[in-house]
């Protein structure tokens, strides 16, 4: 049996990047992919956004770091992002742009007509806000092809419906077997699997590190008057809501973080009642119709921060987990800095100004 330099399970945008990455470094890659299709769960249900401030200071080096790639190959629409808060919320406002002043992101703090000029039918009290012009919207479909199609041309093997059912260190290599009953062969077993991650640790023997499923819910709406299509995204300072445009309808989310099991999620009607009502209380939108819903699960380690490295525990065991709602924003500088660590390669231009220890397994002890 062939024996892989690395198995990844997993081919959402994590996989599919760090398996083109890992592949265009020379080594041999096999992917396996629990559904019939990759990218069935978190990366085929993203709202789809660039955004500098999005996951924290921490995340900022690695969504900056991927916006050239992004914009070079043509997956950044510019789009825009503003937080809204009332009189009340100056201070949390005010606070957020200290926060991220000195990490690259660029915010403006704005209020009154300003904010009313980029969302006509703001109500009077949303009057306080901060401006992020550089978000933008990101084409997910076409950065996942692009990861795949990288990879099938460096070689990597993609198997779908290939469920791992069991995963053995034996000799250097790991022996895995899917519920189907294939058999692969790996030096280095790679968790790339999402909300799965924990579970797949389990099973091939490595501690689980926390990584929590939370479920977010987006909903559809047709509204009168129509969103302009250069209606920037819009966040609740305080988390309780964002929207932006899509084809003439409104997307639409609670910012709901619903702690769930790994499955393949389903929104809940209570999360769009809530996210519909918050709405109304915001601008002067009629809600004519829901037209679809959905839900995602965005996976977490205890910090927040996603999780890139060997394991310090478990031999030829790596991670590559817990990113949250930004893995696909981050996903070029994510895939890069990953494959230099398991690899053993010099860093990069794009890679050269990260700190791959906020990213360590071994911070976990």
């Amino acid at each position: 049996m062939r024996i892989h330099d690395f198995a990844i399970v997993g081919a959402g945008i994590a996989g599919a990047s760090l398996a083109a990455e890992l592949a265009a470094g020379g080594a041999s890659v096999v992917v396996l992919e629990a559904e019939e299709r990759p990218g069935y769960h978190a990366t085929g249900r993203s709202a789809a956004f660039w955004e500098e401030c999005y996951g924290g200071p921490e995340i900022v080096p690695l969504t900056l770091a991927s916006g050239p790639y992004l914009r070079h190959n043509g997956f950044l629409s510019p789009r825009g992002a503003l937080y809204l808060g009332r009189e009340d919320d100056r201070r949390a406002l005010d606070s957020f742009v200290a926060r991220f002043a000195e990490t690259g992101a660029h915010v403006e703090r704005l209020e009154g007509a300003s904010l009313q000029a980029r969302v006509p039918l703001l109500r009077d009290e949303w009057n306080q806000g901060v401006w992020e012009p550089a978000c933008a919207d990101i084409d997910v479909a076409g950065l996942h092809q692009h990861y795949l199609a990288l990879g099938r041309r460096g070689g990597v093997d993609l198997f779908c419906r290939a469920r791992l059912a069991q995963a053995r260190r034996s000799a250097g290599s790991w022996q895995l077997a899917t519920e189907r009953g294939e058999q692969f062969s790996a030096a280095t077993l790679v968790d790339a699997a999402g909300a799965w991650a924990d579970q797949l640790a389990d099973l091939a023997g490595a501690r689980p590190l926390g990584i929590r499923p939370l479920r977010r819910t987006v909903a559809q709406l047709r509204v009168d008057p129509a969103p302009a299509a250069d209606l920037p995204l819009v966040l609740d300072i305080n988390g309780g809501f964002y929207f932006k445009p899509e084809s003439g309808r409104l997307w639409l989310s609670p910012h709901d973080e619903e702690p769930s099991v790994p499955c393949d999620a389903a929104p809940e009607e209570l999360a769009v009642a809530e996210a519909i009502d918050r709405l109304e209380s915001v601008t002067r939108w009629r809600v004519l119709a829901v037209e679809r819903k959905w839900a995602g699960l965005r996976s977490f380690s205890p910090d927040r921060l996603p999780v890139y490295g060997g394991d310090p525990d478990c031999e030829g065991f790596a991670w590559f987990a817990g990113q949250g709602g930004y893995g696909i924003q981050t996903a070029p500088a994510a895939a890069r800095l990953a494959a230099q660590l398991l690899l053993g390669a010099p860093r990069d231009t794009m890679t050269q100004h990260l700190d791959a220890a906020l990213y360590s397994p071994a911070r976990f002890g």
